[in-house]
């Protein structure tokens, strides 16, 4: 991808999720996400209705008249983005690939939270740390975020979300907002989610494909493994194959539900062909 097309497809999505940031999740994000409480602001003259208990004792026996101390929300908060780029990212039937609507979702993210003046910072991962993009304000950092899902070509196609894990913990020593985007089609994550999740707010974005919950019939078909580069014939012809194959799906999405719900995290789903922004409505609404 050249310079002037890149730079064309940042501002694309800038301008669309800038619109959803600003018009419809500001304010949600805002009140799903608190700060870290309640932190001195001033002393003011006392008011009819103010409460009692906050009047400051010093500065009233100064001036010989009540004030009271002011406090509002410490509202500084660090969102981090960590984002699946592994192969399988690469997979869709319908008008785009999981890897465009995951960038679509980061980026309305982290306009949500550039809004409320917070940090974000971004983990890309395969099945080891492909790049990592300090936490750090404004929007020029956002569009840099940007200009990274779309262009970083990752060195592995494979997944480890357990190392991804880690490797946040490490590096987050304060607690922060995590979003992890994947299809989450793998496992043996659970243990350490469990301890990530004790220490920050997580939550599980599942982004996958129609024709990835179930085999249609088409005859014996080569298929290629996104993440192994394996072919294979597959007889989809063949009832038993296409339910086997419905069944260890299954078991991957229990997986990844399973594993949220014992951590105290937060999950969402979406299909690709679907729209994250009601999907994301409905979950800061239902936090909030």
């Amino acid at each position: 991808m050249d310079t002037k097309e890149l730079l064309k497809k940042v501002r694309k999505i800038e301008i669309k999720t800038r619109r959803l940031s600003d018009h419809i999740f500001g304010g949600e994000y805002h009140s799903t996400f608190k700060g870290r409480g309640m932190t001195f602001s001033e002393v003011r003259q006392y008011q009819f209705g103010d409460d009692v208990r906050s009047i400051d004792w010093n500065v009233t026996a100064r001036y010989n008249e009540p004030y009271v101390k002011v406090f509002e929300e410490e509202r500084e908060l660090t969102m981090m983005l960590m984002v699946d780029v592994s192969g399988s990212q690469l997979f869709g039937t319908k008008q785009k690939f999981k890897k465009e609507i995951i960038t679509e979702i980061a980026a309305t993210l982290a306009f949500s939270a550039t809004q409320n003046n917070d940090k974000i910072g971004l983990i890309l991962f395969t099945d080891q740390i492909e790049l990592f993009i300090p936490p750090k304000k404004g929007r020029s950092h956002v569009l840099r975020i940007i200009r990274e899902l779309l262009e970083h070509e990752p060195k592995s196609k494979l997944t480890n979300i357990t190392e991804a894990l880690k490797f946040m913990s490490n590096v987050m020593k304060k607690k922060a907002i995590v979003f992890i985007l994947s299809d989450f089609i793998t496992e043996d994550y659970q243990q350490t989610l469990k301890i990530v999740g004790g220490r920050h707010d997580v939550t599980g974005i599942r982004i996958y494909d129609q024709r990835e919950e179930e085999i249609p019939n088409l005859g014996i078909v080569q298929m290629e493994d996104e993440e192994t580069g394996e072919l294979l014939l597959v007889n989809t012809g063949s009832k038993k194959t296409r339910i086997n194959y419905a069944a260890y799906y299954k078991e991957r999405v229990a997986y990844f539900s399973d594993s949220f719900n014992r951590s105290g995290s937060g999950t969402l789903s979406s299909r690709v062909d679907e729209s994250y922004v009601k999907k994301l409505l409905g979950y800061f609404k239902r936090r909030g």
